[in-house]
């Protein structure tokens, strides 16, 4: 097939930066325009990447390449929506309101951003965790009368609890979920010397919105998809959020009460098991296992942890039992915030939703 155009929208920042390291030398989609902020228009993605002193503001470990460098940006509000076949948007909910509304009358348009993720007839989706809500695309269409679509992925927290919590879901059933998270610091973006001085020696007890979107986007994805939109999920989830000073990488601490008994090896062998159908499925982005299950008490570890399979795969570790909930079971994990958790997972999600059909 030939290579799908695709444009990425918010390019300047964190997550635009990690669009731009995934899609630059991708074998299915051409990356042939860029957009930012009108501050931003008008220049070449280099320029709008440099600032007075002459310093490049790129935060990826791989480098841009030169074509990519040499590419025009365009004023997000003025893209092109004829040049390009698909839209990755990486913009802040507020601007993705209108943005994303505006270019899926013509085109499809994967997302980073809030704004449409509560939408009943919009499905949130974790790639290899819920595919099946993807058919809410065609409803969404007849009912706002565009060609396009909006897929938003989940906030970035939930990501990595959802894919836990999946296998345990579909096999022992679950009741209840506490999560306590220890996420890293370019969750929240970049700014000069405060976000510094705010994190170093510290834990910050609160993330504005974090703990009400991680409840509420967990039990979606793991809901029930119909016609009229999806049915959440029926446990409860309760968690508290918190920044550490890691730069990538979002830990997990997880207590979940299943609803029939399970042992410590039914329940690893679920995790281990999971994911086989993504991975047969030839995604170039897909991992071969979805969860990578550790019997090191010390792991997982951000640091060593969050980058593998690419930044696709969820790492679990301290596997134990909870006496303290029925059927009790509990665990740590990390999981990649800017890869699985935001630019590489939706372009995983295009990847899929091509090979269904739904994109070319």
């Amino acid at each position: 097939m030939r290579p799908l155009r695709v444009a990425i929208v918010g390019a300047t920042g964190i997550a635009g930066q990690q669009f731009v390291a995934c899609l630059q030398e991708h074998p299915w989609f051409q990356l042939t325009a860029l957009a930012a902020s009108e501050r931003s228009a008008g220049r070449s993605y280099e320029q709008a990447l440099t600032d007075a002193s002459g310093a490049r503001r790129w935060w990826c470990e791989e480098e841009p390449s030169a074509a990519v460098l040499a590419l025009p940006v365009q004023e997000a509000t003025r893209l092109d929506l004829y040049t390009v076949d698909l839209v990755f948007s990486a913009v802040e909910s507020e601007a993705a309101r209108a943005l994303e509304s505006g270019y899926a009358r013509t085109t499809p348009v994967i997302s980073t951003a809030s704004a449409f993720r509560n939408e009943p007839d919009v499905p949130l989706v974790v790639p290899g965790v819920n595919f099946d809500h993807l058919p809410l695309i065609q409803a969404q269409r007849r009912r706002r009368g565009w060609k396009g679509f909006i897929v938003p992925t989940p906030n970035c927290t939930a990501t990595g609890l959802a894919v836990t919590l999946k296998p345990l879901h579909d096999r022992f059933g679950v009741r209840r979920v506490f999560m306590t998270s220890m996420q890293g610091i370019s969750g929240a973006g970049r700014s000069p010397g405060v976000m510094a001085l705010d994190i170093i020696d510290n834990i910050i007890p609160f993330i504005p919105g974090e703990e009400e979107k991680v409840e509420r986007e967990t039990k979606k994805v793991l809901g029930q998809a119909g016609e009229g939109g999806v049915e959440p999920a029926s446990f409860a989830v309760s968690c508290t959020c918190t920044r550490a000073p890691v730069l990538e990488g979002h830990t997990e601490a997880v207590f979940v009460s299943l609803d029939r008994p399970a042992s410590l090896t039914e329940v690893g062998e679920a995790f281990e098991a999971f994911g086989a159908e993504l991975a047969s499925q030839g995604l170039p982005s897909a991992p071969k296992h979805m969860i990578v299950v550790h019997r090191d008490p010390f792991r997982p570890q951000p640091r060593l942890d969050r980058d593998t399979e690419g930044g696709m795969a969820t790492s679990v570790g301290r596997l134990r039992e909870d006496r303290a909930l029925e059927n009790g079971i509990k665990y740590v994990l990390v999981s990649h915030n800017t890869k699985m958790g935001a630019a590489k997972g939706c372009v995983l999600l295009a990847e899929h939703l091509v090979k269904a059909g739904y994109i070319g």
